[in-house]
């Protein structure tokens, strides 16, 4: 197991002086971003800098290096504009964790296996600790679509479901049979992924591709970025969500 408190204890020097305080709100969500800056000394850098008035709890660099930045009692500012189930204030109500990685905009690249594992070993403590459900550990762009695709379609979200670590769909044959009346009707596909958490506000073409970035990858491959053969829904798009929500709603 990847020994995540002795790598925390070699990065006692970058602290982040950006949060304040929760309140009352206990954190439930685990926020997953990559840094989408050329090196992790930049992203440490610009998370620990009061001028940029941003942060996270956590940077976990490449090689899985992690750096606890804002102790996790305090609000880090890291979720922006964002919504979830109804809930404005992400940043109250979550962990942020960032992930070494340039982005989209500078070389989007596979986050590699050790830098994984040591998220997985520090996302299993946090669920562990805080009772976090599968359901409330989300990527960026899930909580701000129209404006955010990280950490994007090549994180592995089915690998961190199988280590306890999210939700992954596994749809039935019933779901794939009421997808293909759902699929014809842009509105009920819009409701649907309301249901599940997204924001309908921010209409249905972000927030399916938010969908497909984190439940349905293979959707971007040979594409980067925002792409019309991307954004629209298929039958298995609505036949993923359909297994989503019922997870859901009867967890195992």
């Amino acid at each position: 197991m990847f020994d995540w408190l002795k790598s925390y204890k070699s990065s006692k020097e970058w602290r982040s002086p950006n949060f304040d305080e929760r309140g009352e709100q206990k954190p439930h969500i685990l926020l997953v971003h990559y840094t989408g800056m050329k090196t992790a000394d930049a992203a440490l850098k610009r998370l620990c800098n009061p001028a940029a008035k941003v942060s996270a709890h956590y940077l976990i660099e490449e090689q899985g290096k992690i750096h606890k930045l804002v102790d996790e009692d305090r609000r880090a500012w890291h979720a922006g504009i964002s919504h979830w189930q109804g809930i404005t204030d992400i940043n109250a109500a979550s962990i942020g964790i960032e992930l070494v990685n340039p982005g989209h905009e500078f070389g989007y690249r596979i986050f590699p296996d050790r830098q994984l594992r040591a998220l997985i070993d520090l996302c299993q403590r946090l669920i562990g600790k805080y009772g976090i459900k599968p359901h409330d550990i989300l990527a960026h762009s899930d909580v701000a679509p129209q404006r955010k695709a990280d950490p994007g379609e090549l994180f592995d979200w089915r690998g961190m479901a199988a280590q306890g670590i999210g939700l992954w769909p596994d749809p039935s044959a019933m779901d794939l049979q009421a997808a293909e009346d759902i699929v014809l009707d842009d509105d009920a596909v819009l409701e649907l992924l309301g249901s599940y958490g997204y924001d309908t506000e921010a209409g249905l073409k972000p927030v399916l591709t938010a969908f497909h970035r984190h439940f349905y990858p293979e959707k971007f491959i040979g594409y980067r970025g925002v792409d019309s053969k991307v954004n629209g829904a298929d039958i298995l798009s609505v036949a993923r969500l359909l297994s989503l929500i019922r997870q859901r709603s009867d967890p195992q």
